[in-house]
């Protein structure tokens, strides 16, 4: 981008010359430590701070318990960017660029469970236990035909609903559920995935240079590798990917990988 155009997003990303990213503090596999400021420090943080350093703006941590706030506080002036997963419901009010990383999403299932596939969870009366609004949530609102979500307000109580109603899944991310297993002996996960949650950085839909200069932030960040070296500094090696190449989102221009 030229330097007039790269003023347009500052202005756009750093109205007052601070950038206020939304971060989602319930995704312990994106902000998983701090700072020498006590400041939330993990993936997430650092891809924003890699953004402000190029923009040459501040950058302020704007803190929410849950990705579904972020996507409410959209409607307000609260953020200039987000790090939440895309989907289609929240791109109704965010522009998102590419992924950046992914999380596998599975289920787990008591022991003797006659529940083997992906496909087996999917039928009349089964009780998936869900946290209400994660990116994974929204996927299966979208997808499932047959069974029934059965929601809690966080990733812990969602374990808990699972366990203590006798649910016949416990939908999750991977590295979650695999810390869950642990507490229910016998249970088994499964070993496929039922979607790989998106891990984007959205801003508000009207800033158009904006949305150009993410796109192509994200598309640089995979190439060059500072993603993959985020996800290993910060110890997260397996449990995150850098996301790859898929399908274009016609409406923005932008792969939504």
């Amino acid at each position: 981008m030229n330097s007039s155009t790269l003023d347009i997003v500052r202005q756009q990303l750093a109205p007052h010359g601070t950038c206020r990213l939304a971060l989602n503090m319930s995704n312990f596999l994106l902000v998983n430590t701090t700072d020498s400021n006590d400041e939330p420090d993990g993936v997430s943080p650092a891809i924003a701070r890699a953004i402000t350093t190029e923009l040459n703006v501040n950058l302020e941590l704007i803190r929410y318990e849950g990705p579904g706030l972020v996507a409410d506080a959209a409607r307000n002036d609260e953020w200039d960017l987000a790090n939440i997963a895309a989907e289609p419901e929240r791109a109704r009010l965010i522009s998102f660029s590419p992924a950046y990383c992914e999380i596998q999403a599975s289920y787990l299932v008591p022991p003797a469970s006659p529940l083997k596939t992906q496909k087996d969870v999917d039928q009349p009366g089964i009780r998936i236990a869900v946290k209400e609004r994660a990116a994974y949530d929204l996927w299966l609102s979208d997808n499932l035909k047959h069974a029934t979500l059965e929601r809690a307000p966080s990733l812990d109580a969602s374990f808990e609903l699972f366990r203590d109603a006798q649910l016949d899944a416990l939908a999750g991310l991977r590295p979650k559920l695999i810390e869950q297993q642990t507490l229910m002996p016998g249970s088994t996960l499964f070993d496929d995935s039922f979607t790989a949650v998106q891990q984007s950085i959205g801003c508000k839909p009207h800033h158009t240079e904006a949305i150009q200069y993410l796109h192509d932030f994200v598309l640089r960040a995979r190439q060059t590798g500072l993603v993959a070296d985020l996800i290993d500094q910060y110890g997260v090696t397996g449990k995150l990917s850098v996301a790859g190449y898929t399908n274009t989102n016609t409406e923005t221009g932008t792969e939504i990988s």
